[in-house]
């Protein structure tokens, strides 16, 4: 959902670096960018101070700069930021007892094109799959790939292994599961989501996932902002939007079973194996949480968090 305190949209368009053709210095062709407004809020009320562990801020992966970005505390606390065994940027605090907030907001710039696609990238032999590769394809603690490998081999095992297999994957999920705020849970499985036909964006994501790593296919689970464009703005709140990325043809690809369509303005903040592993919030405690909210919307290209927004 967009934020109605969103400039208006436009794109920015950022000239490469010029390159010489036959002796003739010539400019490249414009790389096309989107400036994001993007961050969060949480509001908490624990009874005793406690360590938490916050995985909000873009810019650890992908093509996707911070321009711009401001933390805050309420009260103001010491922290410190860190990477975890995932390359993802972690932001480390502890929460004060009573009432808590913190907030993070950040201008971002990134690319407009969509998730790119090649419908011909193959699926790789298990031999060639690269080593940093090989440990996306077994089963983790909510992806359960190996319970549900009869599922998957029955629906997807006569699909040529590759780009048309992990789409079908997507289709299936997408259609098979109902989306639904409090229709799981924070321990809901692959396997629940699946028997139970229900489940939120990261629910599709662990079922696609447990699929493709089922048939031999790595894949890794992805979270983090998704603005609303070029799509009609949904009735629910905006969120933070968890997808999926598979390994074919030698490199990783995007995939989205819960939207199930190829989007722009994607803001990848972790990565992991799947939910456990990229928490936007871990606790060590209680907390006691009150409200959320997300915001991720298209601004002008030349605006920064001190423009009135």
């Amino acid at each position: 959902m967009s934020n109605p305190a969103a400039l208006a949209i436009r794109k920015k368009v950022a000239w490469g670096p010029p390159v010489e053709l036959h002796g003739v210095i010539a400019s490249v062709e414009p790389a096309a960018r989107l400036r994001l407004r993007v961050g969060c809020e949480f509001r908490y009320e624990p009874s005793q101070a406690l360590a938490g562990v916050f995985v909000v801020r873009p810019g650890a992966h992908g093509d996707c700069a911070v321009v711009d970005e401001r933390w805050t505390t309420v009260p103001a606390l010491g922290w410190h930021d860190y990477r975890d065994v995932y390359g993802n940027v972690c932001r480390r605090v502890t929460l004060a007892s009573g009432p808590f907030t913190l907030r993070y907001d950040a201008i971002v710039e990134t690319t407009a094109e969509i998730d790119a696609a090649d419908p011909n990238a193959p699926r790789l032999s298990v031999t060639d799959v690269p080593d940093d590769a090989l440990g996306y394809t077994l089963p983790s603690r909510f992806c359960l790939s190996d319970v549900l490998a009869p599922v998957a081999f029955e629906k997807f095992g006569d699909v040529t292994p590759g780009w048309a297999c992990v789409q079908r994957i997507c289709d299936f999920v997408h259609d098979h599961l109902t989306f639904g705020y409090g229709s799981s849970s924070s321990t809901t499985t692959a396997l629940d989501a699946y028997v139970s036909g229900t489940g939120v964006c990261r629910d599709y994501a662990h079922l696609a996932i447990s699929f493709c790593r089922a048939l031999n296919i790595p894949a890794r689970y992805a979270f983090g902002y998704l603005p609303d464009i070029d799509v009609p703005p949904p009735d629910l709140p905006m969120d933070f939007c968890a997808w999926f990325e598979a390994y074919l043809g030698g490199r990783w690809w995007t995939f989205d079973p819960r939207n199930n369509e190829r989007r722009r303005g994607r803001v990848l903040l972790a990565r992991g194996r799947d939910a456990l592993d990229v928490a936007m919030v871990t606790t060590y405690g209680d907390p006691s949480f009150k409200s959320m909210v997300v915001w991720a919307d298209q601004i002008e290209p030349a605006a920064r968090l001190s423009d009135e927004v």
